[in-house]
């Protein structure tokens, strides 16, 4: 079996694709309306790309 890369994404690309703000970002993670994101480190917190092109399709 090949293996697949997890692709991650930033809060700050993350927004212009998703067309709300970031407040609303995080209320909708905290309600579980959005996927949750991936902690990679001290300072650093992004979503796997795999989650959100699913919520995204999830929408239409």
């Amino acid at each position: 079996m090949e293996s697949q890369a997890i692709i991650f994404i930033r809060q700050k690309n993350l927004l212009p694709i998703i067309g709300f703000s970031a407040p609303t970002l995080w209320r909708k993670v905290k309600s579980g309306e959005f996927p949750k994101p991936v902690k990679l480190g001290k300072n650093m917190t992004a979503w796997k790309m795999a989650d959100i092109n699913q919520w995204i399709s999830e929408q239409t």
